[in-house]
Parts: structure tokens; C-alpha cells; sequence
């Protein structure tokens, strides 16, 4: 009895200590972090704060809203970072990032310390939102290269919880905080850098030759995720508008929150299931083969790669890449027409996403939108965002395996959506905004998505996690011509415009307001052709890589899978 309670003990501890170390914990750890992670996302909830605490035009709130765009996607020091160091220390630094810039953006908001230059709050808001590149790039780049077969369903989940993370983050505000948004800046500044802080030793790169699974039963897996990440998006949209329609209470929002929380680590049951799964398959080959005979490995064939790589200048190969898919260095596709063309496309439709993003806030005010509306805004547009990430993951990839339809079609068919969300903003019929919010939130999410997965496709994986950080820089450069240069000031002149009219004269240090359709009108028309020029550069790349995606462009990981697969089988 004793030894056999001995033995269930030690088996306890043995199937605990694989389900820690195991490579599907490594994925629901970075769901975790993912899903804290979209803070930026939740500009426009506390940016009405920012302005009115310090004294702020749209223009100067609109700048430091560039820098929080630029922070989040400047993410070519994390990635050669990456190159260099364990995913672990890429989290780590991410983590010290967080607190930094959003604990002194709380601090100033909160009056604790003296009013802040407006150098010294883009500095503080570029830093805290830094952080995100570097968990972006830790957590994205080690699941991809963990499951390169089913890198559109991860890349899809991963990017849909930081989507969905301003929804789930809204509900633990108001469950904390009631409707204390300064109280949102310091659950912003000390929650992510928690969690990553927490998974610092879990998320890591994993050698898969000895845990491959077939490729259906993989994606089988990722699909469960999706599920229960789809039901606790459901949940959340119930819970908005059950907002909506009534006024809830401190408790009500510990409740919603509560179940927020319990649906989202419903996905630790798929870990425990896949990996008790994996330990009984163990289990059944040692019993077959006792003691198997573990051939001795090859020597590493790094030499003579290694010795070629050397020979050949990476200047002298810049303008000589490899076949799509292959990898490529960062100066070949850097310098691709290829790359080129993305990074113009992401340009106008992410700068054009952004720009209402981040202005969610005044766009709804100067409508004349309660106030209590502008959460219910916020939450529509992270909901949708999270759909749109996951649908072009999980839509594109069933119809590249089913039909070859190339990805970056969906990419132009995005952009071309975007255009209605911008119109609808511009022209202001009836509860359009919350129509906005959706259409919106749903293309920017899907073009994070899209952009991401076309890159590892198109590249290669072996610098994966420097490509993708280099064509996040579109998204800082479009949120700057389109937001700061456009928007914010044909808003700031519309508000002078009427303050004139109305003989009114702004007084120094006071926040400069606009009130009507006309304050953003023109402003995102400009925008709604931004993107549709967008979508006709973005169908340049769809004619450009029609062949590549008539082939089986994954290829090269089933035979690498296949690979692991023999080797396994001679050790058993």
C-alpha cells in the first residue's frame, strides 16, 4: 500500500514536472503574457486623462501618441536581442521596460511628481510601450519556431489575445478600480511586468525532434485554443453590452471579471490533456523496448555551411537572395522588392488603423458620446481586434492549404474593409462609431496577423525575429504622417476655428477641445484614401507571389518533422 502510494506520488510529480517543462505550457504561458500585453491598445481610455491632468492640444496629445506607436514597434533592438540572448532575458528586459515608462506616466497624471515636460512624457510612454516589441518578439518568435507548420494558427491566437488583452485588462479596471482611470495607468505599469517576470523561465526555445507530433493533431490542439479563446470573446462581448444596457456595480465587475479569468485558463486543461497524453505514449513504447539502444547522433554539418557562409560577403549577397521561403539575411530582405512593398502597405493600413485607434477617445467625445460610452469602445475594438487576428490566422491558413490562395489577397481584401470604418467615422451617421470600433478593430487585428505570418513565409525563419521588428516600424511611420501631421492638426485647427467664432481665446496650459462632425471629418477621409491606396500596393505583392503560393511553401518542416519522426522510431 505504502509503496503504492509511493509510486502514485512520484508519478504525480513526474506527469507536474513534464506538463512545467513541456512545450504546451511554453504556449499557454505566452497566451498569458499575450494577453497582457496590448496596452497601447487602451490609449484611447486614459489619453482623455493625459490631456486633461497636464494641459494638452490634440496636436501634443497626438504626438505622444506617435511615440507610444513607435515604442511598440520599434522592436529592431529586441530582435537582435533575440539573436543573441534567450527568449528569458528578451522578457525580462521587456518586464523592466513596462514598469519604468507607465509607473512615471502614473506618477505624473497623479500629480506626484512635477509637471513633466512634453519631451520627458513621449520619452516615458515610447519606453513603457517598448515593452511590447519585447514580449512580442519572446513570445511570437519562440512558438513560431516551436510549431513552424502551424505558424498561421499560432501567429493567429498570439496576436488575437494581445488584440483581446484591452478588453480582459478593462474588466480587472473596473473590478479593482471602479472608474478610476488613473488607477487603469498603474494596473497598466505593474501587471505585464509581473507576468512576464513570472514565465521568465518558461517561455524558451524547445529541440521537438523527441515531442513531434503529427501535423493534423498539432493544429488539432491550436483549434481547441481558439475555442475556448473564442468563447471567453463571446463572454466579454455579452458582458459589454449587458454594460451598455445597465449601470454595473463594483461587485458585477469582480464577477465578469472573475469568469474572464477562469475562461481564459480553461486552456491549461488542453495542456494537461496533451501532455498526460504524451507520457502514456511513452510509457506504452518503454514497456515495448525497455532498454532501447540509442544510435549514436551525427556529427553537426556546421562546418562546411558555416565555412561557406564565411567565404561569401553578406555585402557582396545582399542583391542576391534566395528562392521565396528560403532564408534570407536581413539585408536581402531588407533590400527585396518584396519587403519594399509590404512595409508601403503597412504604412497607410496600420497608420490608418492607429490613427483612429488612438483618437477613439476625442473622436467619440466631439460626436457627443456619453462618456461612459468610451470603454464600451474600447472593448468592441480589442473583441474584434482579437477576431480579426485569429480569423486571418486560422481563415488564411485553411485556404492556403485547401485552395493556394495566397495570403497577402487577404491582405489587400483588409485594407479595402478599413476604407468603410474610416468613412464611417468621417460622415458620423447614427451610432456609427460603434460600427467604427468593429470594422476597425477587426483590420487592424487581421493586418498584424497577415503581416507577421507573410514575413515568415516569405523570409525564412532563421532571423525571423529582426524581420518582423523591422516592418513594425511601418506602423510608427504611418501613425505619424496620418495621426500627428494630418489629424491632429486639422483638428486643432477646426477647435481654433470655432473657438474663434464663438470669440473665446485659448489661455496657456489649457486643453484645447472640439466639438462636431467637422473636427475629424476631413481628417479621415484623407485616411480612407490612404488605405485604399494601400490595398492597390498591397495587390502588387499578391501578383508577385502567386507562383510561391501555388507550391507546398511548408514543405521543407514536414520533411524536417518526418526527420525527427525516423529518428524517433530507431529509438524505439
Amino acid at each position: 500500500m505504502v509503496e503504492d502510494g509511493g509510486g502514485r506520488a512520484n508519478e504525480t510529480r513526474t506527469l507536474t514536472l513534464q506538463i512545467l517543462t513541456g512545450r504546451w505550457f511554453t504556449v499557454f504561458a505566452s497566451f498569458l503574457v499575450m494577453a497582457a500585453s496590448g496596452a497601447t491598445y487602451m490609449f484611447g481610455l486614459y489619453s482623455g486623462t493625459i490631456k486633461s491632468s497636464l494641459g494638452y492640444d490634440q496636436t501634443t496629445l497626438n504626438l505622444i501618441s506617435f511615440c507610444k506607436d513607435w515604442g511598440a514597434n520599434a522592436g529592431v533592438i529586441p530582435g537582435l536581442i533575440h539573436e543573441l540572448t534567450p527568449p528569458s532575458f528578451v522578457l525580462a528586459v521587456g518586464a523592466v521596460l513596462n514598469f519604468s515608462g507607465y509607473f512615471m506616466i502614473w506618477l505624473a497624471v497623479s500629480g506626484k511628481i512635477p509637471k513633466p515636460k512634453v519631451w520627458q512624457m513621449c520619452l516615458y510612454i515610447c519606453i513603457g510601450a517598448n515593452s511590447q516589441a519585447f514580449s512580442n518578439t519572446a513570445t511570437l518568435v519562440t512558438c513560431v519556431k516551436n510549431f513552424p507548420a502551424s505558424r498561421g494558427v499560432v501567429l493567429g491566437i498570439l496576436k488575437g489575445y494581445q488584440g483581446l488583452s484591452s478588453a480582459i485588462i478593462t474588466q480587472i479596471y473596473h473590478a479593482v478600480y471602479g472608474n478610476h482611470i488613473k488607477g487603469l495607468i498603474l494596473l497598466i505599469a505593474s501587471l505585464p511586468a509581473a507576468l512576464s517576470f513570472a514565465f521568465v523561465r518558461t517561455i524558451r526555445l524547445m529541440n521537438a525532434s523527441y515531442q513531434k507530433e503529427k501535423e493534423k493533431e498539432e493544429q488539432t490542439v491550436f483549434y481547441n485554443f481558439l475555442y475556448i479563446s473564442l468563447g471567453l470573446a463571446g463572454f466579454l462581448m455579452i458582458i459589454i453590452i449587458l454594460e451598455k444596457l445597465l449601470n454595473f456595480t463594483q461587485i458585477e465587475f469582480i464577477g465578469s471579471g472573475a469568469t474572464a479569468i477562469l475562461l481564459f485558463f480553461l486552456q491549461l486543461a488542453v495542456v494537461i490533456k496533451e501532455e498526460f497524453n504524451l507520457r502514456k505514449l511513452k510509457k506504452q513504447a518503454m514497456d515495448v523496448h525497455p532498454n532501447p539502444e540509442i544510435p549514436p547522433l551525427p556529427p553537426p554539418s556546421t562546418t562546411d555551411e558555416s565555412s561557406s557562409e564565411k567565404q561569401i560577403s553578406c555585402l557582396s549577397n545582399m542583391f542576391h537572395p534566395p528562392e521565396r521561403g528560403e532564408d534570407y539575411t536581413i539585408p536581402q530582405a531588407l533590400l527585396s522588392i518584396d519587403m519594399l512593398v509590404l512595409i508601403l502597405s503597412a504604412i497607410c493600413g496600420l497608420g490608418g488603423s492607429l490613427t483612429a485607434v488612438d483618437n477613439l477617445g476625442q473622436i467619440g467625445a466631439s460626436l457627443g458620446y456619453p462618456i461612459k460610452s468610451l470603454s464600451t469602445f474600447i472593448s468592441l475594438l480589442s473583441i474584434w481586434n482579437y477576431l480579426g487576428r485569429v480569423a486571418a490566422g486560422s481563415i488564411s491558413e485553411s485556404l492556403l492549404n485547401k485552395y493556394k490562395f495566397p495570403r497577402p489577397f487577404m491582405l489587400t481584401l483588409i485594407l479595402i474593409l478599413s476604407c468603410l470604418g474610416h468613412l464611417l467615422i468621417a460622415f458620423n451617421i447614427k451610432n456609427s462609431l460603434y460600427v467604427a470600433s468593429i470594422i476597425v478593430g477587426f483590420c487592424l487585428g487581421a493586418q498584424w496577423a497577415l503581416l507577421h505570418t507573410i514575413i515568415s513565409e516569405l523570409f525564412g525563419l532563421k532571423h525571423y525575429s529582426t524581420l518582423f521588428n523591422f516592418a513594425g516600424v511601418a506602423s510608427p511611420l504611418g501613425s505619424y504622417l496620418l495621426n500627428v501631421r494630418v489629424t491632429g492638426h486639422l483638428y486643432d485647427k477646426e477647435a481654433e476655428r470655432k473657438m474663434a467664432a464663438m470669440g473665446i481665446e485659448r489661455k496657456a496650459g489649457e486643453e484645447l477641445n472640439c466639438v462636431g462632425v467637422e473636427c475629424f471629418r476631413l481628417a479621415f477621409i484623407i485616411v480612407a484614401g490612404v488605405s485604399l491606396f494601400g490595398s492597390l500596393v498591397s495587390f502588387m505583392l499578391v501578383i508577385r507571389t502567386k507562383k510561391f503560393y501555388r507550391t507546398d511553401i511548408y514543405k521543407k518542416f514536414r520533411e524536417k518533422a518526418e526527420a525527427f519522426d525516423d529518428d524517433a522510431k530507431m529509438i524505439y
